[in-house]
């Protein structure tokens, strides 16, 4: 399968959804000790995964993993503190911002060439 132009960065939005799922998953499983979050953690990387690739027909690799797992960090970032109560210490909001300006610079840069 091989994704077009937008068709593309749908498919990389549906890796990113799916690889939050799969993480917000493992944490629930409680290291494969709960059952069906277990499943779900592997169900929800396989599309992840299967997204990402075909994502990748399209995209350039280091843009697409760039987008993707920045993408997911600041996600799983946000999601530990609404869903886990888990804090984030000013610095740790620096760093993640300084992900987000590393992605925005990658895809700026990618476009030029």
């Amino acid at each position: 399968m091989r994704a077009e132009g937008a068709w593309a960065w749908v498919f990389l939005a549906l890796a990113i959804i799916f690889e939050l799922s799969g993480t917000l998953s493992m944490k629930i499983s409680h290291g494969f000790t709960r059952f069906w979050p277990s499943v779900l953690m592997f169900l929800f990387y396989g599309i992840s995964f299967t997204s990402l690739n075909v994502a990748l027909t399209s995209i350039k690799v280091g843009v697409a993993y760039a987008v993707w797992s920045g993408a997911g960090i600041i996600l799983i970032s946000v999601a530990g503190t609404v869903f886990f109560e888990e804090r984030m210490s000013l610095s740790s909001v620096l760093w993640v911002t300084v992900i987000v300006a590393g992605i925005v610079g990658l895809n700026i840069s990618a476009k030029g060439h």
